[in-house]
């Protein structure tokens, strides 16, 4: 790779790096190109790539992952490019970090570092940063060579003798190098998790409560346009970017599906391969809506060249939230970006069940919308409800869910000609004498 010369304007979140990627027989990186899902995920840092290397080996050496050649030609590449930081495509030990910063007089970190760094510049509410924070120190607690300026205030307001740390790896709740013991780290955790812990159980409580709206909640790899996709379907103003992780916090809207149905729909956190388990872990709260969602729609990209690896890499992390993939439908998006007619061909044979949508121009969304209501409520039913104004709730109810044809009063009885969901029928007839429903046979007949 072409040497790139120091701008003497570059800042500390400018870090020129060196990229490393260990292919070993079970890699799931690209062969065609390793790096390249490194290589966006160090642009998402905003750091300068200067130089890439890439290693075939048969196993990992246990002291430095790499030979002790292969070692030494990267401190030599190191030199010769002014890199500040290495990042390996893999998850090194703590140990074959120190050796490997031995040798080559850098800044060493591996990738489970790097997306934790990332998520950390992402976190923007307060839940998310303390998940990761949690996923950081968990990370970090064998290491203990980098810290965070939060354990420096649970210390007591900081060390005169920490000095100032900036750039990839040292984002987060602070940016201070502290000596802090393992017990106090203990301590924090502790204090997380039990933070976590309740959060998690608020969020199962609110989800739980919405058990008279069909919940449906967006899932896939990162960077597949599942923002761009609830801004679509829902007029929304997600955040969305042409980049890795632009959504941490789960949002949720509601989504009209058509014939008086309506679903709430939610946008979460994406998933990449090897995603770190403790950010998983970290992570449970926010994905509430997925493991308890009554519908999730798996976007992936169907023109990225590894959409079946992607799709395999979300697969593993449902599978890790123990989400049942019955509740799982695929749509396949940014179709308007494939260009050989081909490839619609053979992912229908690869996915049969998969519907293909483009968040961009809006094509297949049809198709989506329909599925959904069919899946939500199995389509309208035409009733007669006999409803006791007085009943607030079911009245509100009502609102919610019927499709409102005619409406007349008799005293405190509003008498409503309606279409409502299949599946909402029980959740009327719940309010017992409060309401009086009445089928039709005519609901095919008289659609508008």
């Amino acid at each position: 790779m072409q040497e790139t010369p120091r701008d003497e304007h570059e800042t500390v979140q400018h870090e020129r790096v060196l990229l490393v990627g260990v292919m070993l027989p079970k890699s799931k990186a690209n062969p065609d190109d390793p790096l390249d899902e490194l290589r966006s995920l160090a642009k998402t840092v905003r750091a300068v790539v200067v130089d890439e290397m890439v290693a075939k080996r048969q196993d990992i050496n246990p002291a430095l992952y790499v030979g002790t050649g292969k070692a030494a030609e990267i401190a030599l590449r190191c030199d010769q490019n002014d890199v500040d930081t290495i990042i390996f495509d893999n998850d090194l030990s703590p140990n074959q970090i120190r050796d490997l910063e031995k040798i080559t007089q850098r800044k060493v970190i591996d990738r489970s570092e790097l997306i934790l760094d990332i998520f950390a510049a992402h976190a923007r509410t307060s839940e998310s940063r303390l998940q990761v924070e949690l996923a950081q120190l968990e990370y970090t607690y064998p290491r203990l060579r980098r810290m965070w300026t939060h354990l420096e205030r649970l210390a007591g307001g900081g060390s005169s003798g920490a000095r100032a740390v900036g750039g990839i790896g040292t984002r987060g709740p602070g940016e201070k190098q502290l000596e802090i013991d393992r017990r106090l780290v203990q301590k924090r955790v502790s204090a997380l998790k039990r933070e976590l812990d309740e959060i998690d159980q608020r969020k199962v409580r609110t989800v739980r409560s919405r058990k008279d709206t069909y919940g449906v909640c967006l899932v896939g790899y990162t960077n597949a346009g599942k923002s761009t996709l609830m801004n679509l379907l829902t007029g929304a103003d997600a955040y969305a970017a042409d980049k890795l992780f632009a959504t941490l916090d789960t949002k949720t809207r509601r989504w009209n599906v058509g014939e008086g149905q309506s679903v709430l729909l939610s946008d979460t956190v994406g998933f990449i391969r090897d995603l770190p388990h403790h950010l998983v872990a970290s992570f449970r709260a926010t994905l509430e809506e997925a493991i308890h969602g009554d519908l999730l729609l798996h976007v992936a990209d169907a023109s990225h060249e590894r959409v079946d690896v992607q799709i395999e890499a979300v697969h593993t992390v449902l599978d890790e939230l123990e989400v049942n993939r019955d509740h799982v439908l695929l749509v396949l998006n940014k179709t308007d970006r494939i260009v050989d007619p081909m490839t619609h061909t053979i992912l229908r044979g690869k996915y049969p069940g998969a519907l293909f949508v483009s968040a961009t121009t809006g094509a297949g969304t049809d198709a989506l919308l329909a599925t959904v209501l069919h899946r939500s409520g199995g389509g309208p039913v035409r009733v007669t409800l006999r409803a006791n104004c007085r009943n607030g709730k079911l009245m509100q109810t009502i609102a919610q869910h019927a499709q409102v044809i005619q409406q007349t009063y008799e005293d405190s009885t509003a008498v409503i000609d309606a279409r409502v969901p299949a599946n909402r029928l029980p959740v009327l007839a719940s309010f017992g004498a409060d309401v009086e429903v009445v089928k039709h046979d005519d609901t095919e007949t008289d659609a508008p």
